[in-house]
């Protein structure tokens, strides 16, 4: 019976498949609020921008309710509802409120909100009897200010986070090992779906096993750099049209032992591929990853050509983008091809 698959550490869509648990100091993620604000799920953070302006509104009108109330504004509001005609028997300097037209708690709120997102209907203002009034008026318009500053602008980069990009940023489903230029290699595809390029776009691959020291410790996830080789040279891509990476398995590759009989025993191993750049018309970086299993590496395939020629322009044709075919291969390690290149 075939040993149960480990999870991934990585899956097909890049998204890392590690829970951090029994997290002693859940105070450092208020010390950068913005950041926890961004990393909030979309009904969590739509609730919190609702309740902000809801409870600024709500503080604020209870400030106002306080003013007009200290004032007497509340009294003299009641008895003008009473005799409207008692104002006009006033002495000629009359009441003045701190804030018209208000009295209640529920004028006093809506009062709160015309002053915060600067709506006026004309029915309540603020006089110049009251010089609490008009502290309290410049101090609403800057937190509501604040909150406006705060909450448009996590809004603004949930919209437009780098992750986003990444979605049309392909990798090809499986990968592949095969010859090329006489020596194995490990090869997969990616492209961008996109017109707009990545600019500076960087690729690396990654093995992820567990591996145990010569002193014993063992090490769960223990990650490897693997050298690649692209058609450009390098780590940099000019990824314009897709483009097949290689990885060529020689003395110092992780797969230098590994053949297509004992492949799909390598139930622990885990190739992980990282594509970063720098997006052309936001200038946000971006990253996309994938990972291959052992059950997902094709010995002895290709990936057919989807790059052609037409009407003087390059057409390419994503419906064969994951295609392979199968090629001869021989079906050793990369060691022993070695040594049996170095005997003939």
């Amino acid at each position: 019976r075939a040993r149960e698959r480990r999870a991934r550490f990585v899956g097909k869509n890049g998204a890392c498949n590690v829970a951090h648990k029994n997290i002693r100091e859940q105070g450092r993620f208020l010390q950068d609020v913005f950041t926890t604000l961004v990393d909030l799920k979309w009904p969590h953070t739509l609730l919190i921008f609702t309740m902000s302006f809801l409870c600024s509104w709500l503080l604020f009108g209870m400030v106002w309710w306080l003013i007009a109330f200290a004032h007497g504004d509340l009294d003299h509001s009641t008895r003008l509802q009473r005799d409207p005609g008692e104002e006009t028997a006033a002495s000629p300097a009359g009441f003045v409120p701190c804030v018209t037209s208000i009295h209640s708690f529920t004028s006093a709120f809506l009062f709160s909100i015309e002053v915060q997102v600067t709506i006026g209907f004309g029915g309540r203002m603020v006089t110049e009897e009251c010089p609490a009034a008009i502290l309290v008026l410049i101090v609403q318009n800057i937190v509501g200010l604040v909150i406006n500053a705060i909450m448009l602008g996590c809004i603004f980069m949930k919209t437009s986070q780098a992750h986003r990009r990444a979605e049309t940023l392909i990798f090809s489903k499986h990968a592949v090992i095969a010859l090329r230029e006489g020596k194995l290699c490990f090869m997969l595809r990616v492209g961008d779906l996109r017109k707009s390029m990545i600019i500076s776009a960087t690729i690396r691959m990654q093995v992820v096993k567990k591996t145990a020291s010569l002193e014993g410790e063992v090490v769960p996830l223990n990650q490897i750099d693997i050298q690649m080789e692209n058609p450009v040279g390098g780590n940099s891509i000019f990824l314009v049209s897709p483009l097949i990476i290689y990885h060529v398995i020689d003395k110092n590759s992780p797969l230098y032992d590994i053949s297509p009989l004992n492949l799909h025993h390598h139930e622990d191993l885990e190739i992980i591929v990282i594509l970063e750049g720098v997006v052309e018309t936001t200038g946000i970086t971006t990253q996309a990853r994938t990972s291959y299993l052992a059950d997902e590496i094709l010995w002895g395939q290709r990936f057919v050509p989807i790059v052609a020629e037409e009407d003087g322009r390059y057409s390419v044709d994503y419906s064969k983008f994951g295609n392979t075919v199968k090629v001869p291969t021989p079906s050793c390690t990369a060691r022993q091809l070695e040594e049996d290149k170095s005997i003939m």
